[in-house]
């Protein structure tokens, strides 16, 4: 397999968050109000400390506090200077790809430039019924609406015709950008949609939940591949997973245990699986895909999955399961002050 060449020095560090609800010192969530506040103080912090990327997930729930990314994001345009503003991801299918367009071109006026949109199909499907949309069609609309919003990027004057929405005819769509509009498609691991984020020239990002992670290099070979066939440039690659940093080892997992496994769980009972068990936990820390551990230990696991899979762009999920807000403000600390800088340590002595 040929990789795509990148500097590691220039691997690109971010955050994600689906604005999951803090729990108290009694184990009491906080409102959903105050979660969204908090993740502005998250993304605030992350900026002071030269994260690159915050990235906030689009979900219509009562553990996640975030329905609408884009709005949080203006609120950090206005108290951040350089980190990128991204959503993580907003759910196309059961959007208007006029107004995704509208909105963050608007929140790229606002920031000067530093939204980025990241489309998916939506792995949650509470916006289906919300905004009236049928499931039988959610490939259709997510393809339909790509479309569509592919043509509003040119920035000129649309001509379209689908089978989800209206058509536009000669229409226009404000505001224009000053440098453009970027994209990014976020994938759990479905080749038609690899084949159709390269399709279209978007750069891929892989949602890596769970499993040892080179698992998925199949599907960058078959982006690379896809891409090449449709003529298209390579983009960066970039991979979301999740993790839980703290001062020991020990610490992490403990906190992990309690919190990262309780929103598995949750989640699992959703969608009838059987609970994580202690042995499938301990494999996802140690060879899996959730970042656990000291940050040596989570810095080690990043520098070999960063090598592996050839990736530019790394976003570390955090504070799921009701992570009290002290130890995610730690986490955020630890990951951009020991592990980012260590990480590029590691990759520059093995080059």
């Amino acid at each position: 397999m040929t990789k795509q060449n990148f500097d590691h020095s220039k691997v690109v560090f971010g955050l994600d968050s689906f604005g999951d609800i803090p729990l108290s010192a009694s184990d009491q969530p906080l409102s959903q109000a105050a979660a969204i506040r908090q993740v502005v103080a998250e993304g605030v912090l992350a900026d002071e400390l030269g994260l690159k990327v915050i990235a906030l997930g689009e979900h219509h729930r009562a553990d996640y506090a975030i329905s609408s990314p884009d709005i949080v994001l203006a609120a950090l345009a206005a108290k951040t200077k350089q980190i990128t503003l991204a959503s993580g991801v907003t759910v196309l299918s059961s959007d208007d790809p006029v107004r995704v367009y509208e909105r963050f071109a608007t929140l790229a006026a606002l920031s000067n430039n530093r939204a980025e949109v990241v489309l998916g199909r939506g792995s949650f499907l509470e916006s289906f019924p919300l905004y009236g949309y049928d499931l039988r069609d959610y490939d259709l609309l997510f393809e339909d609406k790509l479309s569509l919003f592919a043509e509003l990027l040119k920035e000129e004057r649309v001509t379209w015709s689908g089978k989800t929405r209206p058509s536009l005819e000669d229409m226009e769509v404000f505001p224009k950008t000053e440098k453009g509009l970027p994209v990014r498609i976020a994938v759990g691991g479905t080749p038609a949609s690899v084949v159709r984020t390269a399709k279209y020239g978007f750069p891929l990002t892989l949602a890596i939940i769970g499993g040892r992670a080179e698992r998925f290099l199949p599907y960058i070979e078959l982006y690379r591949k896809a891409a090449n066939q449709y003529q298209k440039p390579l983009q960066p690659l970039a991979v979301h997973s999740h993790g839980l940093i703290a001062a020991t080892d020990e610490q992490a997992r403990e906190l992990a245990w309690k919190y990262l496994r309780a929103s598995f769980v949750k989640l699992g009972n959703e969608r009838g699986w059987a609970p994580m068990t202690q042995e499938q936990f301990n494999f996802e820390i140690k060879e899996g895909s959730f970042y656990v551990g000291s940050p040596e230990t989570v810095a080690q696991r990043l520098a070999r999955t960063i090598k592996k899979l050839g990736i530019s762009r790394f976003e570390l999920a955090y504070g799921a399961g009701g992570l009290p807000v002290p130890q995610r403000m730690k986490l955020i600390e630890l990951y951009a002050h020991q592990v980012v800088p260590r990480v590029r340590e590691i990759l520059a002595e093995e080059e």
